[in-house]
C-alpha cells in the first residue's frame, strides 16, 4: 500500500467473497452454479477496483469532475439528521478521498467510518489528516454491494456520487439490502446522484439519473423520504453538474 503507513493504518477489508474463497471447501460448501456466479462477481469486483485506484493513482484528489472543498448540503443534512449527536455512528461511502472526513473531525464528530473501493483513495484522506486524526476514524476498504457490514451499526448513512455509478439493477439490489442491514431502524439515509438533467457519464463509466422518486423508488418502502433537493455542482473544469440528494430515514 502507499504511504508507509504501519499496521494500525492498514485498510480494513469487509468483502463476503474474499471470506467465502479463502475457504478450502467453498466450491463443495455453495455448489458449482453458485461457484460460477461469485467468481464472476469477483472478477467485476475486481475491474471496479483496478478502476478507481487507477483514477486516484493518477489524478490529483481536487482533478476528478466531482470534487468540492467542502460539501455543505451533505453537512447540513448530516447536522440535521444527528440533532447535534456528536457521538452519532456515520458512514460515508465513497468516501474515500472527499474532505467531509476533515468537515466532520472539525465540528466534533468521533465516531466515524469511511469505505472505498480504492486504498488509493483512502491513502489520500490518510495522509491528509496525518496520524493522529486517521487513528479516531475506521477505514474500510470495501464495495458497497458486496460488503459484510455488522448488523444495525450506523445512526447516519451518507453517500455522495457512488449509488449513481451502480447501472446493474442487482448491484443496486445488493447496495440497498446493505443499507437496511448496516443503519439502525429509526436511522438516517443521505444518498446524492447525478439528477435527471446531470451527465450520462462520469470517469469513464455509464451512470445512472435520478429525480426524487425514481430514486427514492429503488429503496422502497421502509425508507421514509424526508426531502429531496437538488444541487447544481461546479466541477473544476468550469463546467456544471447537476445533483440530486435524497434524505430518508429507514422506519422501525
Amino acid at each position: 500500500m502507499k504511504g508507509g503507513f504501519s499496521l494500525p493504518f492498514t485498510f480494513r477489508c469487509l468483502s463476503r467473497m474474499d471470506k467465502m474463497f479463502h475457504s478450502a471447501a467453498c466450491v463443495s460448501l455453495i455448489g458449482p452454479l453458485r461457484f460460477d456466479r461469485m467468481l464472476e462477481l469477483r472478477v467485476k469486483l475486481m475491474d471496479m477496483q483496478h478502476h478507481w485506484e487507477k483514477v486516484y493513482g493518477t489524478k490529483a484528489p481536487d482533478q476528478v469532475s466531482w470534487f468540492r472543498p467542502h460539501l455543505e448540503a451533505s453537512l447540513a443534512l448530516i447536522e440535521r439528521s444527528t440533532r447535534g449527536d456528536r457521538s452519532a455512528s456515520i458512514i460515508d461511502v465513497g468516501g474515500g478521498a472527499s474532505t467531509l472526513i476533515d468537515d466532520l473531525i472539525e465540528r466534533g464528530y468521533r465516531n466515524i467510518t469511511v469505505l472505498d473501493i480504492s486504498d488509493a483513495a483512502l491513502d489520500v484522506t490518510h495522509k491528509r489528516l496525518g496520524k493522529t486524526l486517521s487513528e479516531s476514524v475506521q477505514w474500510l476498504r470495501a464495495d458497497a454491494t458486496q460488503a459484510g457490514f455488522p448488523a444495525h451499526s450506523y445512526d447516519v448513512w451518507h453517500d455522495r456520487a457512488v449509488f449513481h455509478f451502480l447501472s446493474a439493477p442487482e448491484d443496486r439490489t445488493a447496495y440497498v439490502r446493505n443499507v437496511a442491514l448496516a443503519v439502525k431502524p429509526g436511522g438516517h439515509v443521505i444518498v446524492s446522484t447525478f439528477g435527471p438533467e446531470g451527465p450520462t457519464k462520469c470517469s469513464g463509466l455509464d451512470v445512472m439519473r435520478y429525480d426524487a422518486e425514481s430514486l427514492h423508488g429503488q429503496f422502497g418502502p421502509r425508507f421514509k423520504l424526508v426531502e429531496s433537493s437538488k444541487e447544481l455542482h461546479d466541477t473544476p473544469f468550469g463546467t456544471r453538474q447537476q445533483f440530486l440528494y435524497c434524505y430518508c430515514t429507514l422506519e422501525q
